[in-house]
Formats: C-alpha cells, structure tokens, sequence
C-alpha cells in the first residue's frame, strides 16, 4: 500500500512509510476495540469492573465522540453533527459516558462505526490535499500552536491504546473473552 492508497490497513506494515504505518497502527487498535465490544447486548455494554463506572457501551460513545473531535473538528475545523450539536456538555462534562446507558446496542455500535467512516474520510480527504503529515490541522491551542496530522493520528491511537486497555477488562467480566488480537 501507498500514501495516496484507499485500501484500510489492518495492522501497521513490518517497514511502511511514516503514513502507512501510523495508519495501520490506529486501524489495529480499532480492531481491537471493535473485537472487545463486539457481539454484545445491553447487559453486556453495560456491565462494569469494581469501583469503576466505566461501560464497554460508554466507550463506543465517548471513541465516537473522540473519532468526530480528532478528525472533524480539530483537523477540518468542522461543527460537530448529531448527536454531539444537541448535548449539553455544560451541565454534563461527561455526557457520552452517561446516556450510553439509554442508547440501544444497535445505536451504539452504529454511531461508533459511523464515526469512524467520518474519520477515515477525513484522513483520506486530508491526505489527497497533499500536505501530508506535517500539515496543521484547523484546531488551534489557546497558545496558537496548530497539531499535525501526524500528532492528530498519534493522540488517537494513544486514546484507543489505553481504552482497550479498560475493553480488556470490561470484556472479560461479561464473558471471559481475553486476548491481545481478534480471531483470524
């Protein structure tokens, strides 16, 4: 696979470019995280481990919410669409955590992958302007440093590490599923 490729790498290539392996590397943590939630019903997105209130059906929602953040608005400057426009993330910080637990499997899953469709689309959108990785995205640090696409990609393969982290262990409690890597 190329730069300019559109097919989805599964795992980062053995010796890839900068692009192919960073790309590879996200696709790979997505997996895992789609493999840890998946297949659920409500129960099971909503079971916890000890004191934490953390649900695998919370995590779809917030990865959603983060997908949108990361690509949509930090790197195209783009509004948030639903559900995100109508939250009130002023009287809940935590919004996408909490009402995950009135949102049907189905919906959950759906607004992750779509999400991540957005995500894609906007990497590849990003990626066909020809500015490769160093180009700044349209977010701005109150210090007015602009993140890379590079730092972009970086940020959101470090959030899925360490939420598959807490997948792993949701995961486990609900049906004794372990493991590093999906099946096949």
């Amino acid at each position: 696979m190329t730069d300019s490729s559109e097919e989805i790498l599964r795992e980062p290539p053995a010796a890839g470019s900068e692009t192919d392996t960073l790309l590879g590397s996200l696709e790979r943590e997505r997996a895992i995280f789609a493999w840890k939630c998946g297949g659920l019903d409500a129960k099971g997105l909503s079971a916890t481990v000890g004191a934490s209130s953390m649900t695998l059906g919370g995590l779809l929602k917030h990865l959603a919410l983060v997908e949108d953040y990361y690509f949509g608005h930090k790197l195209h400057g783009r509004e948030y669409g639903p559900p995100w426009d109508t939250a009130d993330f002023d009287a809940d910080p935590d919004w996408e955590w909490h009402s995950a637990a009135d949102d049907t499997p189905e919906d959950l899953y759906a607004l992750w992958e779509g999400a991540v469709t957005r995500s894609r689309a906007a990497v590849a959108e990003a990626l066909a302007g020809g500015g490769g990785m160093a180009q700044l995205g349209k977010f701005a640090w109150p210090d007015g440093r602009s993140p890379s696409l590079r730092r972009i990609l970086i940020d959101l393969i470090e959030e899925y590490s360490r939420h598959n982290g807490h997948a792993d262990l949701i995961r486990e409690t609900v049906d004794g599923v372990v493991g590093e890597d999906p099946p096949g």
